[in-house]
């Protein structure tokens, strides 16, 4: 008699239930309730403008901010749960933070950009405002004097700031170093103007009072430069590995060739990219210059004899002794204001190319 076994049948599992995943709104839920909150808005405030006013641009992009927030948190939460429902809020949250600190650069580009266009010429760089009361002129001196004097400040300031930094990583212990520190923090604090005060007042001992130079406003240009170079460089060299520095050791080579070695080039192109901002960060700087530089209608090459003029201290000038018609004044103001701001993004780009060239994984 042959027995037949019988499988036994499978047992059917209930399904995992996942309360993190169990419901999920679709993609387009936030940008479906972003339209609709924009749509309510519009048209709240638009009844209210057909009571008598005009229409509220900004009224209604805050209301429907808010609108958004409150019901894509709420409809999170019911469909989602409250895990998901809170990131969306913070996420949300994020998200207006940065729409709103992006309306004044926006802004401020748009208006310059616009008003600057009206100078943006010829004359305008190759003529300067000397025997100009009207209409015409230029900044050619303006920009002469913006590149020498803040060529020099970097050629100051580089060479100090990155050996501070240097010392300070590789070399400086105890109470030295610790002053060094010290004294950094306090001088990137420093109120620019104060700067500008104690170049006038170097210069002063040796040349006189009421002396005024390119070379006066470079020192007081290096002085706010300087912190800012020591601190990018010294995080820039604590980032390089402490293994690369003991395999230069174990091989003999002496500290300071595998500081020129290993160390820094390693690291050159976050040295170059601090460096850099360093420069667009003193670049525009107004009150240091119109103590120690001055100011002059006339082209000025040298940097130790007379009166060096620069576009941050040509906008004020311009903008504030305005003369018959006005509107010239104001459209040079505006074209030097320009000029200064792509002159800054190009030294950014140059920074970015810089680290791109020089960073380890593309090679050197």
């Amino acid at each position: 008699m042959t027995t037949t076994i019988t499988p036994p049948e499978p047992k059917t599992s209930s399904p995992i239930s996942n309360s993190l995943t169990a419901g999920k709104l679709p993609n387009q839920a936030p940008w479906m309730v972003l339209g609709a909150s924009l749509l309510v808005s519009a048209a709240l405030f638009g009844m209210l403008a057909l009571t008598g006013g005009e229409f509220d641009w900004a009224g209604m992009f805050v209301v429907a901010a808010l609108v958004y927030v409150v019901t894509i948190t709420t409809v999170s939460r019911v469909v989602e749960g409250p895990r998901k429902a809170m990131d969306r809020f913070v996420t949300a949250l994020v998200t207006g933070a940065f729409i709103v600190a992006m309306i004044p650069l926006v802004s401020l580009t748009i208006t310059v950009v616009t008003f600057g266009l009206n100078r943006f010429d010829v004359e305008f760089f190759t003529y300067s405002m000397r025997n100009i009361t009207g209409e015409g002129g230029g900044a050619v001196h303006a920009i002469v004097g913006t590149l020498l004097m803040t060529g020099t400040a970097a050629l100051i300031s580089i060479p100090i700031g990155l050996m501070t930094s240097i010392y300070l990583v590789e070399y400086g212990r105890g109470r030295l170093a610790r002053g060094i520190t010290f004294l950094v923090d306090v001088m990137t604090g420093i109120p620019s103007i104060v700067a500008g005060l104690f170049a006038y007042a170097l210069f002063a001992i040796f040349w006189g009072p009421g002396t005024r130079t390119g070379i006066a406003g470079a020192v007081a240009l290096a002085v706010l430069m300087i912190p800012v170079v020591v601190r990018s460089s010294e995080e820039m060299l604590r980032l390089v590995p402490v293994e690369l520095r003991e395999a230069a050791y174990a091989l003999g080579v002496p500290k300071w060739l595998t500081i020129v070695k290993v160390v820094l080039p390693t690291s050159i192109a976050g040295i170059t990219t601090g460096i850099m901002l360093s420069i667009a960060r003193v670049i525009g700087e107004t009150a240091p210059l119109l103590i120690a530089a001055g100011f002059t209608n006339s082209l000025n090459y040298d940097m130790t004899e007379g009166r060096m003029s620069s576009l941050p201290v040509f906008v004020y000038t311009q903008y504030a002794n305005q003369g018959n018609p006005p509107e010239a004044y104001l459209d040079r103001a505006w074209a030097a204001a320009l000029t200064l701001i792509l002159i800054v993004m190009a030294l950014n780009l140059i920074a970015r190319l810089v680290a791109r060239f020089f960073a380890p994984k593309y090679g050197r």
